[in-house]
């Protein structure tokens, strides 16, 4: 039987105040969507302080890829911390190489890759532009518009996804140029003859960015998503990728694909890219590849990754043993099962939310591979006018009623539960948000 989900109207008594203490003490730029404060979780479950259980389709913004506490997890963690807690990158120890082996062998590249250890995704995207510079001597960028690549100022200055996130920062690292990221749902471009989205863009890049602004032998690397995540979860039309490796070689330009939302397994396979059968120069890793823990890596091909110098690049933490512990660890339970399980759970969940589409006007367009889902709310779908402010109240709904959701792009509701998430939560908590849709398309 289900246990109840909502005893106490959110944020309850002691919610609040949490949270009235927490605007005492913390930082105002952290942007919170709603009262929820979390005492445990266990799998796809979390309960907050007040004893409310809720089903989670964030998964902390797709990291806890194994769901909360998972016991081999714990266990692992526990198991080395009774050894070890920390030794810096000066020194050598075993689970940092391992974590790096196995990296190796499940990269989206056949040639070997040399692995650079970090806590974050956007320390993963900090060491791959600097390697791009460092390796082939230029010093330009192409990034995309919509992007999400961190907030630290190299990071920082490919993000456009959202405005607030540059606002009063400029200057951030120059030499980035930033082209529109093909949406098949709202297309930039006249669709060429027997091409989609994806060849309108690399045609744009080639044909009017290149000759008429940016020398493209200036250009050390372009970087992309192979979904795009905070831009609204769309995933690119087929013509895309193939076309963009193309021109890369074409202009010996490297190919990083930021895969620290979409990789390790979330869409069904180790690696995002892997749907559209190319193969990147440098791939940043980061979220879901340690359940938690704070983790991250950039692969690159070892042709590439083998020309820094000691001294070059490097950190204090990345590498710690106790997330390197918990990567090997998930990456062991992914493996075997739960990536096959985002695979079937995804394919569920897009079917069931494609049905409800014929139920909703207000659903434009459903999109995913895998356990990352995009739902794009609109007020009209003839003119396609995002419904920003239905979405808003659509997740408040949902967290009320206990389910946790969070929005990204103009519109979009973005389901990314834990891989391990079965058919039971995923039923009850569609339910949920069908409710909440139901009322919010009332007002």
């Amino acid at each position: 039987m289900t246990t109840p989900r909502i005893i106490t109207t959110p944020p309850g008594p002691k919610a609040k105040a949490i949270l009235e203490r927490d605007a005492r003490v913390l930082s105002p730029s952290y942007a919170r969507d709603y009262g929820f404060v979390m005492e445990h979780g266990k799998g796809a479950e979390v309960w907050d302080v007040d004893g409310n259980r809720y089903i989670d389709f964030c998964a902390g913004i797709a990291v806890n890829s194994t769901g909360h506490s998972h016991p081999e997890i714990v266990k692992a963690i526990q198991e080395q911390a009774e050894k070890y807690i920390h030794i810096s990158s000066d020194y050598y120890h075993d689970v940092m190489v391992r974590v790096a082996e196995r990296i190796d062998e499940i990269a989206p590249m056949e040639e070997a890759v040399t692995v650079f250890l970090t806590n974050s995704g956007t320390e993963s995207v900090e060491a791959a532009i600097k390697l791009a510079r460092y390796a082939t001597g230029r010093r330009q960028f192409i990034g995309f518009l919509g992007g999400f690549h961190g907030r630290s100022m190299g990071s920082l200055s490919f993000t456009a996804s959202k405005a607030r996130q540059q606002e009063r920062f400029f200057p951030t690292m120059p030499g980035v140029w930033h082209v529109p990221y093909p949406d098949p749902y709202r297309p930039i471009f006249p669709t060429p003859p027997n091409g989609d989205q994806g060849d309108a863009v690399v045609d744009y890049i080639e044909n009017m960015l290149f000759p008429e602004a940016l020398p493209p032998d200036e250009v050390a690397a372009i970087l992309v998503e192979p979904i795009q995540g905070e831009g609204g979860y769309i995933i690119p039309p087929p013509n895309f990728f193939p076309r963009l490796r193309k021109l890369c070689d074409r202009q010996g330009i490297l190919l990083i694909v930021d895969e620290v939302q979409a990789g390790m397994g979330r869409t069904g396979k180790w690696w995002a890219i892997q749907h559209y059968n190319i193969e990147p120069d440098i791939v940043c890793i980061a979220k879901g590849v340690a359940s938690g823990v704070p983790m991250g890596a950039m692969a690159a091909r070892s042709s590439i990754g083998a020309k820094w110098k000691p001294g070059a690049h490097g950190n204090t933490y990345g590498g710690n043993p106790l997330a390197c512990v918990s990567a090997l660890k998930t990456m062991e339970l992914i493996e075997n099962g739960m990536m096959q399980n985002a695979a079937e759970m995804g394919a569920y969940m897009l079917d069931a939310v494609s049905e409800m589409q014929a139920r909703h006007a207000s659903i434009g367009h459903v999109r995913g591979k895998g356990l990352m889902i995009g739902v794009e709310l609109v007020l009209d779908r003839e003119t396609k006018e995002p419904a920003r402010e239905m979405r808003n109240a659509v997740m408040h709904s949902c967290f009320e009623n206990g389910l946790l959701t969070l929005g990204c792009g103009r519109s979009t509701m973005r389901f990314m539960p834990p891989l391990m998430i079965g058919k039971n939560l995923v039923d009850e908590g569609l339910q949920i948000f069908e409710d909440a849709l139901t009322q919010a398309e009332k007002r």
